[in-house]
C-alpha cells in the first residue's frame, strides 16, 4: 500500500519526490534520442549517450516492475495505456539483443525510435491532461456526428468539382477530387491539384471559407465539456490499488469504480 501511494499518488513527499525523478529521467532520455539522431553530435559522444541510455532504462525497467508489484490486478496496469507506453519506451534497448547481425540492422534502428513514446509518460504529469480526456470522452458523441458531417460535405464538395473540373485539369476520378475537398476544407493546401475555371475557383472560395468556421465547432465543444469538469468538485491524485481508477473525490474513502478501500 505505501508503495502503491508513492508510485501512482502524489499526496506526499516520497510520491512528489518520485514524480520528479521520473519527469526528469523522461526528458534526459527524450533528450538522449534527439542528440543520437545527430550523426556528428553521435560520433564524438556515442559511448555517453549508449551509458546514459542503459542507466535510463534500467531506471524505468524498475518502474515498471514496481508499478506492477504494487497493485492487486497487475493485469489492469500492464494492459492500460500508460501501462504499454511504459512497456513501449523500455523494450527497444533488450530487444536490440534479439536482432544481431547486418540483416537485422534496420529492424534495430526502428526499434530504437520505439524510445520517443516516452514523451507520452509526460501526459501523467500535466495537471490539466486528465480534465482535457474527461472532456474529450463526454464530448465525443458530438465530435463523431460532426466529423461524419464534414465527410458528407467533403464527399458532395469532392463529387461537384469532378464534375466541374473534369480530369483535363487533374481531377481524375472522385477519390482524387475529394482528397482535394479534405485538403481545400483543411485549409492544408497542398497545391498538387487547383481549380482552373470560373465556377470551381468560386467553389474552391467557399470550401476555404466554410473551413475557417468548420475550425471552430470542435473547439467550441471540447471547451463547453472543460468548462462543465472545471466546475464540478475537486478531484485529488488518489489512485485505486485494485482498479487503477483515479479521479477520486477529495474526501473519497472508497473508490467509485470498484468499492475497494483506497490509501489513507
Amino acid at each position: 500500500m505505501r508503495l502503491h501511494e508513492i508510485i501512482y499518488e502524489a499526496d506526499t513527499k516520497e510520491g512528489k519526490l518520485f514524480d520528479v525523478v521520473l519527469l526528469i529521467a523522461i526528458i534526459a532520455s527524450i533528450l538522449l534520442v534527439m542528440l543520437e539522431s545527430v550523426d556528428s553530435f553521435d560520433e564524438k559522444h556515442h559511448k555517453a549517450l549508449y551509458v546514459g541510455e542503459w542507466i535510463i532504462t534500467i531506471l524505468f525497467s524498475i518502474e515498471y516492475i514496481l508499478r506492477i508489484i504494487s497493485i492487486k490486478k497487475p493485469s489492469k496496469y500492464i494492459f492500460s495505456f500508460y501501462g504499454i507506453i511504459d512497456l513501449l519506451s523500455t523494450i527497444p534497448i533488450y530487444l536490440s539483443f534479439i536482432f544481431v547481425g547486418s540483416q537485422g540492422l534496420v529492424a534495430l534502428r526502428a526499434l530504437r525510435l520505439l524510445r520517443i513514446f516516452r514523451i507520452l509518460k509526460l501526459a501523467r504529469y500535466i495537471g490539466a491532461s486528465n480534465k482535457l480526456m474527461l472532456a474529450l470522452k463526454a464530448s465525443r458523441a458530438k465530435i463523431a456526428v460532426f466529423l461524419f458531417f464534414v465527410l458528407i460535405v467533403c464527399i458532395i464538395l469532392g463529387t461537384v468539382m469532378y464534375m466541374v473540373e473534369g480530369a483535363e485539369n487533374g481531377f481524375t476520378n472522385i477519390p482524387k477530387s475529394i482528397y482535394w475537398a479534405i485538403v481545400t476544407l483543411t485549409t492544408v493546401g497542398f497545391g498538387d491539384i487547383a481549380p482552373q475555371t470560373p465556377l470551381g475557383q468560386l467553389i474552391a472560395s467557399v470550401i476555404m471559407i466554410l473551413g475557417y468556421s468548420i475550425i471552430a465547432i470542435p473547439t467550441g465543444i471540447v471547451s463547453s465539456e472543460m468548462t462543465k469538469t472545471t466546475s464540478k468538485e475537486d478531484h485529488n491524485t488518489q489512485s485505486c490499488p485494485n482498479c487503477l481508477k483515479e479521479n477520486h473525490k477529495e474526501k473519497a474513502v472508497f473508490c467509485y469504480n470498484c468499492g475497494s478501500i483506497l490509501n489513507p
